[in-house]
């Protein structure tokens, strides 16, 4: 038996396990080796029958932002599968960039590893980058960024905010893109047939007439049509 066969049957008797545990579990195959490698091994396990429901990626850019380019290869090979892909931990500074020639990040130890304005507005643009990116791809489901605050893994300036809970410009450019730029809301009116058309982003909605809210997840439409009784 190969090392190939061996994790593929490690990785099955897992979420076999964890499937038979919670039938209704979300189960990620996780990973940052985005090589071709993890790509093989997610094809072996879904021929072995394993129950993965998203493939998880992970792109701790410690060493500089990747790019669009490299990005739409990773989008373009891991939706191969057809499956939910999960950006579970990303990283990008907003201070000094780590040396290239280090292999393991977890080596680079530093004393003090701090948060630049010059840094501060890279991170704000290449954010905004990615996320708009991963936001118009379809197979994309979550994005997580880590971390929330600097100075957690490696001590890095990786955060959406300071050390001393101040904002960053990244913080306030990815609130304005989901909250405003990727936000649907306003009133409108039906016609004499109760009804109403509008054009929105993919999600949960309010809907309130006469005082009554219900909600309303547009992803879950086969038609496009919304049929609500208040």
């Amino acid at each position: 038996m190969n090392v190939y066969t061996k994790g593929v049957r490690l990785v099955k008797e897992v979420f076999d396990a964890a499937k038979a545990a919670n039938p209704d579990a979300v189960l990620l195959i996780n990973d940052f080796n985005l090589s071709e490698s993890y790509r093989i091994l997610i094809d072996g396990c879904l021929n072995a029958g394993v129950p993965i429901s998203a493939i998880g990626i992970q792109t701790h850019q410690h060493q500089g932002y990747r790019g669009r380019e490299w990005l739409e290869d990773v989008l373009e090979r891991f939706s191969f599968f057809g499956l939910p892909l999960h950006f579970t931990e990303n990283t990008l500074l907003s201070g000094e960039i780590m040396p290239p020639d280090i292999v393991d990040l977890n080596d680079y130890q530093v004393d003090e590893w701090p948060s630049t304005p010059e840094g501060e507005e890279r991170q704000k643009k290449e954010w905004a980058e990615m996320y708009q990116i991963l936001f118009e791809h379809p197979l994309v489901e979550a994005v997580t960024g880590w971390d929330f605050a600097d100075g957690a893994w490696l001590g890095a300036p990786s955060g959406i905010i300071r050390k001393d809970n101040s904002t960053k410009p990244v913080y306030n450019e990815l609130y304005r893109l989901i909250h405003e730029e990727w936000h649907t809301e306003g009133e409108l009116k039906t016609d004499e047939n109760g009804i109403f058309k509008i054009d929105g982003f993919k999600g949960e909605y309010e809907i309130t007439v006469d005082g009554k809210t219900v909600t309303y997840n547009i992803d879950k439409s086969e038609d496009g049509i919304v049929r609500l009784s208040l």
